[in-house]
């Protein structure tokens, strides 16, 4: 399934832009790669978002390689909603006030 659209909730755009801020401070070239691995990591979500585990709450969460973020992404209709770029040091499911009003289906 090719998803038509891919859609970003605003707090897991805050999550993407904390994490590059923070490479960024550190090394600009690892800024630079944790962006790259962060569209990657959207395209192969979107090239085929069922390949990925259930994760928790009916969603779904992709690694990111070299980097200790996840994607957390549900599938709703002919849309893909990423919730979260979620730091591995978070406490898990952190995000899931971010699903009311759009649950994705439990899969």
């Amino acid at each position: 399934m090719l998803a038509a659209t891919l859609e970003l909730h605003p707090e897991a755009l805050e999550d993407a832009i904390a994490g590059y801020t923070w490479y960024l401070e550190r090394s600009p070239v690892t800024a630079d790669r944790f962006f790259q691995q962060v569209e990657r990591t959207l395209e192969l979500v979107l090239e085929g978002p069922s390949r990925w585990p259930p994760y928790l709450h009916g969603t779904r969460r992709i690694l990111l390689k070299r980097f200790p973020y996840s994607v957390v992404y549900g599938v709703l209709d002919d849309r893909v909603m990423v919730y979260a770029f979620a730091h591995a040091r978070r406490r898990p499911g952190y995000w899931k006030r971010r699903l009311d009003g759009d649950r994705p289906p439990i899969m």
